[in-house]
């Protein structure tokens, strides 16, 4: 049981540290898009997409494994309702991901051009799109049975 309680309190660090992280990555972009000095902008997009980026994709990644062991050690069949929507919200949210990863690394590839790059058209409607993934998969899992 003692073991239940550790990974549960894992499970739901990770999950807050992945949508803490992401809401800095949403500040950060809108910030971008309201500034005029795309110079600054593009040295603190380096370090994150150096730094954080590749942290918060290892969270999202152990957040699944960690929630099978959840629901194994609860003895959850994993064919719930709750369980089997929030798989398919998790599936969707890796290609938004990667879209916003790319739309990322290109608009850091432009900052390294002479002229000012701006912000990639959809890059702020994917992060906020990966967020409300993420809160409604929260929502599946704290509604699920106790």
């Amino acid at each position: 049981m003692e073991h239940y309680q550790l990974l549960n309190i894992v499970h739901a660090a990770l999950a807050i540290l992945l949508t803490l992280g992401l809401i800095a990555h949403i500040a950060m972009l809108w910030k971008a898009k309201r500034r005029a000095d795309p110079a600054v902008l593009q040295t603190k997009l380096r370090r994150t997409r150096l730094m954080s980026l590749p942290l918060l994709a290892v969270v999202g990644l152990l957040l699944p494994v960690t929630g099978w062991w959840l629901a194994h050690l609860a003895g959850f069949p994993l064919g719930q309702l709750w369980l089997l929507a929030s798989s398919i919200l998790f599936l969707i949210l890796v290609p938004l991901t990667l879209l916003l990863g790319g739309r990322l690394r290109a608009w850091q590839a432009l900052g390294n051009s002479p002229a000012p790059a701006a912000l990639p058209r959809f890059a702020l409607v994917y992060a906020g799109l990966i967020l409300l993934i993420l809160i409604a998969i929260m929502g599946l899992m704290g509604a699920k049975p106790v």
